[in-house]
């Protein structure tokens, strides 16, 4: 399935009148079960006040990173730069926090409310450099969708 026919189906699930852990939980399954080379899809969310990020709803292998703080790996250093992160190979990063030994990409988008960056969208690929600037493109639609149910 192409991007533009996951974006329908991305604004129906938005306008769902489930909670909004259930809406995000929906969008990770869309995208896991419809993009072949997304395996890992969650949101890492601010958590509070505290510098830190917080695991929210995710489909894939189960991960112990529950909290990552702003600055460590891929998620901790788009919620300081603000920008897409796109990583072809993981390996090749010094301050990537290890998932899982499959995993061969990753590419994190933020979500910005009001102009301030509240979370992110987080997805490993077992799959070297997969991503393209259409994904970046399509996830950026997810976010900006997202971020009006924050």
């Amino acid at each position: 399935m192409t991007f533009e026919q996951l974006k329908p189906q991305v604004e129906s699930i938005i306008s769902n009148n489930t909670s909004v852990d259930e809406r995000l939980l929906l969008i990770c399954e869309l995208l896991e079960a419809n993009v072949p080379y997304y395996n890992w899809v969650g949101f890492y969310f601010r958590n509070g006040n505290k510098e830190e990020l917080k695991l929210g709803p995710y489909v894939g292998e189960h991960t112990d990173h529950t909290i990552i703080p702003f600055g460590k790996g891929i998620c901790g250093q788009v919620a300081v730069s603000n920008q897409n992160f796109v990583v072809p190979d993981v390996s090749a990063q010094n301050n990537y926090i290890a998932c899982s030994i499959t995993v061969k990409a990753e590419i994190v988008v933020p979500v910005f409310v009001n102009g301030e960056n509240v979370g992110q969208i987080d997805i490993d690929s077992n799959t070297p450099d997969p991503f393209t600037e259409a994904d970046e493109r399509f996830l950026e639609f997810v976010c900006e969708k997202v971020a009006g149910i924050l």
